[in-house]
């Protein structure tokens, strides 16, 4: 061992094994560990493995709970500058490979402060500023996400198609039982009558809208702008009898019209950009009226701040996860008066969990859909959101809300619970 890397074993507590292979230049040895050592101490020095492959291998003082593969300097060089998107892209190509349980791995990345509090640069955060929720980018935004295939979805949703946060009653609950808990949650927060009108924004492939009119007897206008969602949930209508009860709008939020009794959304504020919500605002107040209740359950922050880069270029894009103090910039211009604030954090670690068992179940038929890079970008989201969610990274928001000059809201919260 020479000095440098006597060095960095003594102030780590952690250790270099395994030299680059046979006839690498000398010069190579001690900057690959002092790039691995890099990368440990970016991440505080967390107790994972980290290697070159057929290379140097620093290994943490304690027992490793994962190990971190680079597939050479160059691609360990490009991860150390831009780690928020280049570990995604390494991982998906396979130029990145993790050994052992990937998301205790992203776990114990979230958890250990990668930034150091350190601010992205100026020009970073001008080349990753998010895709626009205009009507035209919208639109778009959504097609790339949610336009890929009803088939691909049906692989790893459950028999709902519910690609939003599930309540489980009980920790043992099975996902397609905790997706109808969730919707009979969200029904009696609303206190929804038989005979009322509800309008939906943003609804996935219609579960929620079908909940509603089936099992509470109410009328809904229910708006999204993905075309193949939008199919599929008129098709499901009309089998389940209720195509007269429901209404499906292949439309964007801010054309809704009409006066409803109760306004809802799950799912979808992620997608409208705060800069928009003061707009969302109006087209609540104009719905409602100045009567009825308000629901709007989304993926929200603890702290404003932008969705994980990666994710916003690759997988969501246009999304951004909004705090509660931005929420509120719907509600306060308008009038609204908030009644109810829950957070199913724990909820959604557990409804990924069940997502991501599955998807690895049908990762082979993933796989001839698309490809396997696809495959693996796939699988780090999925892992990746449920990190998010169990370290606190990311919270899921229910908030029920009311016109300020309506007294039509509950006396007490025992309706929402009942059995």
């Amino acid at each position: 061992m020479n000095a440098a890397e006597k060095s960095l074993t003594s102030t780590s507590g952690r250790s270099f094994r395994d030299a680059p292979p046979p006839g690498a230049p000398e010069a190579a040895k001690p900057l690959d560990a002092w790039l691995l050592a890099k990368v440990s101490a970016f991440l505080n020095n967390p107790p994972l493995e980290f290697a070159i492959r057929d290379g140097a291998v620093l290994s943490p003082a304690e027992p490793a709970a994962a190990r971190v593969t680079f597939a050479s300097r160059a691609v360990l060089m490009s991860v150390l500058a831009d780690p928020a998107l280049r570990f995604g892209d390494a991982f998906s190509d396979g130029s990145v490979t993790v050994e052992g349980d990937l998301v205790s791995m992203l776990e114990i990345v979230n958890l250990s402060n990668t930034m150091n509090g350190k601010p992205e640069t100026f020009l970073r955060r001008a080349l990753r500023r998010p895709r626009t929720n205009t009507l035209a980018g919208s639109r778009d935004n959504i097609h790339r996400h949610y336009d890929i295939g009803n088939q691909f979805y049906s692989l790893w949703l459950g028999s709902t198609m519910a690609y939003t946060c599930a309540y489980y009653p009980t920790p043992t609950a099975s996902l397609d039982e905790a997706q109808v808990a969730k919707m009979d949650h969200v029904c009696r927060k609303l206190r929804l009558k038989a005979g009322e009108t509800v309008v939906e924004a943003g609804c996935g492939w219609g579960t929620l809208a079908l909940h509603m009119a089936r099992h509470y007897g109410v009328r809904v206008r229910a708006f999204n702008i993905s075309r193949e969602q939008i199919m599929y949930a008129r098709e499901q209508a009309q089998r389940a009898g209720v195509g007269g009860q429901v209404e499906y709008v292949e439309d964007d939020y801010r054309n809704i019209t009409g006066r409803y009794d109760a306004f809802v959304s799950v799912g979808m504020l992620e997608h409208v950009g705060v800069e928009n919500y003061a707009e969302l605002g109006s087209v609540v107040h104009r719905a409602l009226g100045g009567r009825g209740r308000g629901f709007i359950h989304s993926i929200g922050r603890n702290y404003p701040a932008a969705l994980q880069p990666w994710i916003e270029k690759r997988i969501f894009p246009g999304a951004c996860p909004p705090a509660l103090s931005e929420m509120m910039r719907i509600f306060e211009p308008w009038d609204f008066s908030v009644l109810d604030v829950e957070n199913l954090r724990l909820h959604y670690a557990q409804t990924l969990r069940h997502w991501y068992e599955l998807y690895e179940a049908a990762s082979d038929k993933v796989r001839d859909m698309f490809d396997a890079r696809f495959v693996r970008m796939w699988r780090l989201y999925l892992a990746g959101s449920i990190a998010a969610f169990t370290t606190g990274k990311l919270q899921l928001f229910q908030v029920l809300f009311a016109p300020g000059e309506s007294n039509d809201i509950a006396w007490n919260r025992a309706d929402i619970y009942a059995p």
